[in-house]
């Protein structure tokens, strides 16, 4: 016979020798449900960094004093320094040169241990300088001239160039160095490349008034000691004051240029 399509197996049903499925053999699985998850919520936080910190100029007051002359004016000059919004005043002693036995046998007072003796190499962090020192024999006592020699290398390397620095002094007469003092140790700053500050008249009708004896001149503040006994008058720490003053906003308008 031939091939009929009566002889192919019908698709509506299963081969044979295949068992049927009943309704009861025909199992439905449930979907299984998804576990939960736990979601971990983080709190944002919206407070605003806080702003940097203000980074002041820094001005080094270095001073010798003997008998507290320099020092008083070299206190009086950081608060005119620390006037000046974003500068900042420290006051630094140089090293002593003479044994505690000859101090006593001059009389002079025990230093301020809470002002820290510098380094020649603490130099370089400041921004600007004021040196102060009392007058031997028309310049710098030996105290000082003795630091500014142990600045050797910093010269050597110009570390020190371009750095703005100012002079105060004191004096045992009025004709003992108010002015000699100063420009003899401009010396020092010419060899460093260092930029000196004079005062000139800044301080405007204090400059001119002959009513009382006072230190002080064009090159800076100044004091007379007489024999030591006498202190500072309230005129020559305002020009001590005035001096930082005029420092620091000299310093920040160079920084700043």
């Amino acid at each position: 016979m031939g091939k009929g399509a009566g002889c192919m197996p019908s698709k509506s049903r299963p081969p044979a020798g295949a068992a049927e499925s009943s309704e009861a053999d025909v199992k439905i699985v449930a979907p299984v449900p998804r576990e939960e998850r736990s979601v971990e919520i983080k709190a944002v936080d919206n407070t605003p960094p806080p702003p940097p910190a203000e980074v002041k100029l820094k001005i080094f007051i270095v001073f010798y004093s003997m008998y507290g002359h320099v020092e008083s004016l070299a206190r009086r000059m950081k608060k005119g320094v620390d006037g000046i919004d974003g500068i900042e005043g420290f006051l630094y002693r140089v090293p002593e040169t003479l044994s505690q036995e000859v101090l006593g046998m001059m009389n002079a007072p025990p230093k301020d241990e809470d002002i820290p003796v510098i380094t020649a190499g603490e130099l370089t962090e400041a921004d600007g300088v004021l040196f102060g020192f009392p007058t031997r024999f028309g310049s710098m006592a030996a105290q000082m001239k003795a630091f500014f020699d142990s600045t050797g290398q910093l010269w050597k390397e110009q570390k020190l160039a371009g750095k703005p620095a100012g002079f105060f002094v004191s004096t045992g007469t009025q004709g003992g160095g108010q002015e000699t003092t100063a420009w003899t140790a401009i010396t020092q700053l010419a060899h460093h490349g260092m930029l000196f500050v004079p005062i000139g008249y800044t301080f405007g009708a204090n400059m001119f008034t002959l009513e009382e004896i006072k230190g002080g001149s064009p090159y800076g503040a100044g004091v007379f000691a007489g024999d030591g006994s006498r202190l500072a008058t309230d005129v020559e720490l305002d020009l001590a004051e005035h001096q930082g003053k005029y420092m620091a906003s000299t310093v920040k308008k160079i920084v700043q240029s």
